[in-house]
């Protein structure tokens, strides 16, 4: 398998990292208790889920934009792909000329 990384597309993790910095959150009563009791489960403060969870969405967001895996036949397929010469894409290039609909 072929992992594929953008330079500082690296993931982070809670424990890593000192704590510095605050975030606020505002919620409802009812959010509010829903993250207690997830956090209670979970044997962590809501201020640990809370981070756990946004540390794993916020990587999970930034991996589908900074890291793709191949199989190694993949992987060589899109090398092939890659080295293609250019091609000239008439239709492409005009509209790319053409102003768009904002301007």
């Amino acid at each position: 398998m072929i992992h594929f990384s953008i330079p500082n597309g690296s993931s982070m993790t809670a424990p890593s990292h000192p704590k510095s910095e605050r975030i606020d959150v505002r919620a409802s009563l009812p959010v509010k208790h829903l993250l207690q009791e997830a956090a209670r489960i979970s044997h962590k403060n809501v201020s640990e889920f809370l981070l756990d969870a946004g540390i794993n969405a916020a990587n999970q967001t930034l991996a589908d934009r900074t890291r793709f895996e191949l199989s190694d036949e993949k992987w060589s397929a899109f090398q092939t792909a890659l080295d293609q010469p250019v091609r000239a894409k008439p239709k492409l290039k005009k509209l790319l000329s053409q102003k768009g609909l904002l301007g």
